[in-house]
């Protein structure tokens, strides 16, 4: 009975504009290091394993492996933009620095910020993706006019990881309890979805679990985009990760009530 008062719907309104603003203006004192953080990791993997290990393999799903990963790459840079930006920043800004508490001594809400800080999240997602398509398009390895459809796409990945991530901002009692959502969750999915080599290649029960994970979809929608082909069951993708970004975000804004909102 004491959680029924958490659970009302969301109360959904501009009003989180404002805290976006706070949010994007503070990142704009560190845009470059933030900018080259956020691509270090998935440029270390397209062009390690691209030039590296696409060597020595065979054209993979009929393109070039590292073309092939650069469509993993996008989605996995994505993804990882926008769960660090929730679990690390969002965390340390509500726990930490104790930015929520004064932000709703203004006539804010707490679901304003929670959806504050997930847009936000997917915002820098969308900055991911595009510094990868750039430098896809430096390398040559997509000429595809249809590669700009990742763009849009781009938030709407973002927004399903970020209101994932959210969920373990709020029931995280401190840092040290997100490796456990990294080593579960992330990197497993990561190893399934199809981000380094085609999931046809995993064992039958492991392709069932695979199709239901959100990375696979995201996955499914951009990397035929960058051989110029439109991606099949597109409707059925954004659906799916539409739905998990929703779900995740009222579970989120349920359990930091809980917390916050004592």
């Amino acid at each position: 009975m004491r959680l029924n008062k958490y659970l009302y719907p969301p109360r959904l309104s501009l009003r989180f504009w404002p805290y976006w603003r706070r949010n994007f203006l503070v990142w704009k004192k560190l845009i470059i290091p933030s900018i080259f953080g956020n691509l270090a990791d998935p440029m270390l993997y397209m062009f390690g394993l691209g030039f590296g290990l696409g060597g020595l393999l065979p054209n993979m799903e009929g393109m070039p492996y590292i073309v092939f990963l650069a469509g993993g790459t996008v989605c996995y840079g994505i993804m990882n933009t926008a769960t660090f930006e929730v679990i690390y920043s969002g965390f340390s800004r509500m726990h930490a620095q104790k930015t929520w508490e004064a932000v709703l001594n203004a006539p804010l809400h707490l679901d304003d910020v929670v959806l504050g800080e997930i847009i936000w999240a997917a915002c820098k997602s969308f900055l991911s993706a595009l510094a990868i398509l750039l430098v896809i398009w430096v390398f040559g390895l997509s000429s595809s006019l249809l590669i700009l459809w990742i763009v849009p796409l781009s938030l709407i990945i973002g927004f399903c990881f970020a209101s994932m991530g959210m969920i373990m901002t709020a029931i995280s009692p401190n840092y040290d309890f997100f490796l456990y959502y990294f080593t579960l969750f992330i990197t497993p999915m990561t190893l399934l979805c199809g981000v380094f080599f085609s999931v046809t290649q995993l064992p039958p029960i492991a392709q069932t679990i695979s199709s239901f994970l959100p990375l696979t979809h995201a996955v499914n929608l951009i990397r035929p985009l960058l051989t110029g082909h439109i991606p099949t069951d597109i409707g059925l993708h954004i659906f799916i990760l539409f739905i998990y970004g929703t779900i995740s975000f009222y579970i989120a804004l349920v359990l930091l009530r809980r917390r916050l909102l004592i």
